[in-house]
């Protein structure tokens, strides 16, 4: 189902025009308008989900098909060094417009990182007890 206010819907659908790099009956692989880097893209499904706590399991199997078929064209054809894929969950993971995307993001030798963080410390209790959380939910 589409929604009739999402932006990313209409990019998706075709009623708002993009820099498409790959169009199938449910996705469209667009250039980002705000790039990262060279060849920022992103991979919208035509059906609207606000997350991936929303989106079917086998539409979320086929972006990560695509994100790999896209990511092998990307790195070979922009002669990129390294990928990475970005997905965000909410606003307070970074999520700005609710419409479910992966964001594609070529990686050049040359360039400052944009994905990095300071690794941190935790007990084997800790790791037990997160363990334990998530484990019941299952």
């Amino acid at each position: 189902m589409k929604k009739d206010d999402c932006i990313f819907c209409k990019i998706a659908n075709g009623e708002i025009p993009s820099t498409t790099l790959y169009e199938d009956e449910e996705f469209r692989v667009i250039l980002d308008l705000g790039p990262a880097s060279r060849g920022h893209a992103l991979i919208l499904p035509k059906e609207h989900y606000a997350n991936l706590y929303e989106i079917e399991d086998d539409t979320a199997a086929k972006v990560m098909v695509l994100a790999k078929k896209m990511a092998k064209a990307m790195t070979k054809g922009l002669k990129a060094d390294g990928f990475n894929l970005v997905q965000n969950n909410g606003e307070t993971a970074g999520q700005t417009v609710f419409h479910f995307h992966l964001h594609l993001i070529p990686r050049y030798a040359d360039e400052k990182k944009i994905i990095e963080w300071t690794p941190g410390t935790i007990s084997k209790e800790e790791m037990e007890k997160i363990a334990s959380q998530v484990k019941e939910q299952l």
